[in-house]
C-alpha cells in the first residue's frame, strides 16, 4: 500500500510515525526466543527533556529463533492482543548471542548478525559473512494513521465480490529495507507474472483469480534476494508489499494493526536462504514414488461413467501410455450436494468394486474435495446444527451462493469440525481413495466469527493451512508417513509441508503455458518443493500445438496430469502425434525416476525444490538473474520448454560443456542459444559432469531402481563423484564414478 505522495510528502489523509532514533538499547529475556534486544525508538529526535512529552514510540525487539535467523517484532502500543504468526516448526529459541554497549547492540545468530547503532538516524543493519546485506534506515519503520478519507487508493485486495476482498483498516505498520544496486527479489508465493518482483506491488491476500492476473492462490510474504538473505513477515493476515515501487531504494512491507514481526533469513546462496527457511517454516516430506508417476483426470464438466474412466485407462495401456493416478473431479458427487462425500448412485452405483477394480490394473485414486458443505448436502443440517460451520456475527450460518448454492464454510479452528470431516475422509479412504484433490480454500470471507474467536482478517490466509492439515494428517495417519499426497491449489507459508500443490486454472494457449511456469519458479523460490499443473491448460480446449508441447513440459516436472474443465485431455483426443508425444515423455521420466525420486528426497532434507529457478543453481551468473522460461530439473538437468507452433525456442547455458540428453550433442556453454524442435523435442540438456542414474523400466515410476540401472556419465566433469540412488523400498546405495569416463 503507498503511503507517499513521492518523495517528501504524505497522501492526502495519512498520518505517519517514525522512528527517527535508537535512544535507549538494553538486552531482554523477555521475547519468543529467550535473550534478546529491545530498542525505544521515539518519532522525533529527542533534543531535549521536553521533547519526550506527548511523544510516541515505537518499540523494536530483537530475538533469534534459530541459527542465522533474526526476528524483528516492531510495536507502537504492545498492550494489545497480537493476532499472532505462522505455525513455526523451527523455532527453537536462544540461538544467537547477546551484547549491548556504548557503540550499540549486537544479535548474533550466527550467520547473520543484527547490529543497531544509537542514537540519530535510526539505523538497524542485518550482515552476512561481515557484509551488510541489508537494513532499516531514516524513515524505513513507521506508524500509519488513515483518516476515513485518506487517500492511498489501495484498490481492491483479492476477489472482490460479496465479501471477499481484504478489509479496510485505520492503523499500519511498515517496514522498509535497503533494496541495493543490481539487487534482485524473488518469491511471495506462485504469482504469474514476472520473476524478478522489482517494481511491483503484491498484495498477499489468497484469490481465485486463474493464472493470468495479479491474484494468486498461493500467497506467501516471504521474498528472497540475490544479494544473500530471505525475509518472512510473520503474518498471516493481508501484507502489502512495494518492492520498489514506492521508495525504489527500498523493500515496503506493511500490516494492519498495532505490531508487524518480520524475519531476516541468512544464506549467503538462495539454496541456503530456501534451507534456512523450510527449517523454520516446515520442511517437505518424502512423497511416495507412485505420485511421480502420470496423472489422468475425468476433467471438470464432462460427463463419465466407470465404462467412460476404463476406456480411458484401457487405451492409455494399450498405446503404451503408463498411468499411475486416475483422478474424479467434481462430479463423482451429486450436483448441487458438494460435499457430501458420497458418490452418485445414479452414476457410480459399486463405489466400493470399482474402486478395487481399478487397484487391480495398478491405480491408485484421487478424488476432489472442498471445504465447503452445499445446503441441499444432507451434511449441511447436521453440520449447522453442530456448530461445525463459519457463522455470521448474528449466529446464523454464513452462507452464499458463489460456486455452491447456499453454501457453508467448515470452521477448521474447531477442533470437533475437524475431526468430523476428518471422519468422511477417513471412510473414503476405507472404500479404496488413495489421496484428495484440496481444491479452493481462497474465497474466505471477513465479515464472520470463527469459533476460537480468531482475527477474520488473518483468517483468511490461515484458512488453507487449517484445511490441507487436517486432510494431510488423515491420509498421513492411514497410509503412513512417505505415502500422504494431496493435489492442492491453495497455500500459504508452511504449505510446502503438504504437498503436493498445482497451479490452479490456466487457459489453453502458450501464454497461458509460459505464466504458468513463471508462477511454478516463484513457488519454488517460496520454499515449495513440488509442484504441477494442468497439462494443455485448463479453461477452453487446446490445439494439438499447445497439448503437445505442454505435455512435454508437464512431463519434466516433479508430478505431472492432464485435466481439463469441459473437454477431455486423452492424447489421442487432440491427433496421433499426441500419442507418440506422450509416450516418448512419459516413457523419458519413467528413466529418470531413479534421479528424480532421489531429488525429492534430497528436498525433504534440505529445502530445496525440485523445479529450480537458474538463479537458485547459478547464483553468480548475472545472465540467471531474469530467466523464467527454462529452469533446473533437479540440480543437473536443464529443460527449456517450446512456447511457440514453430519450435523456435530461445535459452540460455551457463558456463561449460552441456550434453542434450536426447541427442547427444555437446554444446559449450556461457552465451543463449536458439534452437528449433519439433514436437517430440525440446532443449533438455546436462549439466557439465553429470551422472546421471537412468532407469531400466518405462512402465510406471515405482520399481527397483537398482535393478538394471546405468549410470550415464556426460561430458565436462573432472575427477570422481558419488552418486545415491534409493529405490521406492528405502534401499539406497552410493555408487563412486569416473566422470572423466564418459559412457552419454
Amino acid at each position: 500500500m503507498k503511503f507517499t505522495d513521492g518523495f517528501w510528502q504524505l497522501r492526502p489523509g495519512v498520518t505517519a510515525l517514525h522512528a527517527q532514533e535508537a535512544y535507549d538499547i538494553a538486552e531482554t529475556d523477555e521475547t519468543p526466543d529467550g535473550p534478546g534486544i529491545v530498542i525505544t525508538a521515539p518519532t522525533m529526535v529527542i533534543a531535549k527533556r521536553g521533547d519526550v512529552l506527548n511523544r510516541p514510540v515505537l518499540t523494536t525487539t530483537l530475538s533469534s529463533p534459530a541459527e542465522g535467523v533474526i526476528r524483528v517484532r516492531i510495536a507502537h502500543h504492545t498492550g494489545g492482543r497480537w493476532h499472532g504468526g505462522f505455525t513455526l516448526p523451527g523455532a527453537g529459541g536462544g540461538a544467537a548471542s547477546v551484547a549491548v554497549s556504548e557503540s550499540g547492540g549486537v544479535v548474533d545468530a550466527g550467520a547473520l548478525v543484527a547490529r543497531i547503532t544509537p542514537g540519530a538516524p535510526w539505523n538497524l543493519a542485518f550482515e552476512v559473512d561481515g557484509r551488510r546485506v541489508t537494513g532499516s534506515g531514516h524513515k524505513a519503520q513507521g506508524y500509519i494513521q488513515l483518516a476515513d478519507d485518506a487517500q492511498v487508493d489501495p484498490g481492491i485486495v483479492g476477489n472482490a465480490r460479496q465479501g471477499g476482498g481484504a478489509p479496510t483498516a485505520s492503523a499500519f505498520v511498515h517496514e522498509q529495507l535497503d533494496l541495493g544496486v543490481g539487487e534482485h527479489i524473488y518469491g511471495l508465493g506462485e504469482r504469474f507474472g514476472p520473476l524478478v518482483k522489482n517494481g511491483q506491488t503484491v498484495e498477499i491476500w489468497n484469490a481465485d483469480g486463474g493464472t493470468s492476473s495479479e491474484q494468486s492462490y498461493k500467497n506467501v510474504p516471504f521474498h528472497l534476494s540475490d544479494r544473500g538473505y530471505g525475509v518472512l513477515v510473520n503474518d498471516p493476515g493481508h501484507v502489502s508489499y512495494e518492492i520498489g515501487s514506492e521508495a525504489v531504494e527500498r523493500v515496503q512491507f506493511s500490516v494492519s494493526g498495532e505490531v508487524l514481526e518480520y524475519f531476516v533469513i541468512a544464506g549467503p546462496t538462495p539454496k541456503q536462504v530456501l534451507g534456512r527457511y523450510t527449517a523454520l517454516t516446515g520442511r517437505p516430506p518424502v512423497v511416495p514414488a507412485w505420485s511421480y508417476g502420470l496423472w489422468l483426470s475425468t476433467s471438470f464438466t464432462t460427463d463419465y461413467d466407470e465404462q467412460t474412466v476404463n476406456s480411458f485407462i484401457d487405451e492409455m495401456a494399450a498405446r503404451e501410455l503408463p498411468v499411475s493416478v486416475f483422478h474424479f473431479d467434481c462430479f463423482w458427487m451429486r450436483e448441487f450436494n458438494w460435499c457430501d462425500f458420497e458418490w452418485d448412485p445414479r452414476v457410480f452405483p459399486d463405489p466400493e468394486g470399482m474402486l478395487g477394480r481399478l487397484h487391480e490394473k495398478d491405480i491408485r485414486v484421487c478424488v476432489w474435495i472442498n471445504p465447503y458443505i452445499a445446503q441441499r448436502s444432507p451434511l449441511f443440517r447436521e453440520a449447522a446444527d453442530q456448530g461445525f460451520l463459519v457463522t455470521r456475527a448474528d449466529g446464523s450460518v454464513w452462507q452464499w451462493d458463489l460456486w455452491q448454492a447456499g453454501m457453508g464454510l467448515v470452521d477448521f479452528t474447531n477442533p470437533d469440525a475437524t475431526a468430523w470431516y476428518q471422519g468422511h475422509l477417513r471412510r473414503l479412504i476405507a472404500q479404496g481413495v488413495d489421496c484428495f484433490k484440496t481444491d479452493f480454500g481462497e474465497r474466505i470471507p471477513t465479515d464472520v466469527v470463527w469459533a476460537d474467536r480468531a482475527d477474520p482478517e488473518r483468517m483468511h490466509n490461515r484458512y488453507t493451512e487449517l484445511y490441507n492439515r487436517a486432510v494431510f494428517d488423515v491420509l498421513t495417519d492411514v497410509r503412513g508417513e512417505g505415502d500422504a499426497v494431496l493435489f492442492a491449489r491453495s497455500a500459504t507459508a508452511g504449505g510446502q509441508s503438504m504437498p503436493v500443490h498445482w497451479g490452479g486454472d490456466s487457459t489453453s494457449t502458450f501464454a497461458s503455458m509460459a505464466e504458468t511456469l513463471r508462477g511454478g519458479l516463484s513457488l519454488a523460490l517460496s520454499g515449495f518443493a513440488f509442484w504441477s499443473h494442468d497439462i494443455g491448460g485448463f479453461e477452453g480446449t487446446p490445439d494439438a500445438a499447445v497439448f503437445k508441447r505442454w505435455t512435454a513440459f508437464g512431463l519434466l516436472g516433479s508430478h505431472s496430469r492432464f485435466h481439463g474443465s469441459s473437454s477431455y485431455r486423452v492424447p489421442w483426443a487432440f491427433d496421433e502425434e499426441a500419442v507418440e508425444v506422450t509416450r516418448r515423455f512419459t516413457h523419458l521420466k519413467m528413466r529418470l525416476m531413479p534421479y528424480l525420486y532421489q531429488q525429492g528426497l534430497d528436498a525433504a532434507t534440505t529445502g530445496v525444490p525440485l523445479m529450480r529457478p537458474m538463479v537458485l543453481e547459478f547464483p553468480d551468473d548475472p545472465a540467471a538473474s531474469y530467466l523464467d522460461r527454462q529452469y533446473m530439473l533437479g540440480s543437473d538437468l536443464l529443460v527449456a520448454p517450446v512456447f511457440s507452433v514453430d519450435g523456435v525456442v530461445d535459452f540460455y547455458l551457463p558456463a561449460g560443456e552441456w550434453t542434450s540428453l536426447l541427442t547427444g550433442e555437446t554444446v559449450t556453454g556461457g552465451a543463449w542459444r536458439r534452437e528449433v524442435h519439433g514436437f517430440d523435442s525440446l532443449p533438455l540438456y546436462l549439466r557439465p559432469g553429470t551422472a546421471l542414474p537412468w532407469g531400466a523400466r518405462v512402465d510406471g515410476p515405482e520399481y527397483d531402481y537398482h535393478d538394471g540401472l546405468r549410470l550415464r556419465v556426460f561430458a565436462g566433469g573432472t575427477g570422481a563423484a558419488s552418486v545415491t540412488v534409493t529405490s521406492p523400498d528405502g534401499r539406497a546405495v552410493t555408487y563412486d564414478v569416473d566422470l572423466e569416463e564418459i559412457t552419454g
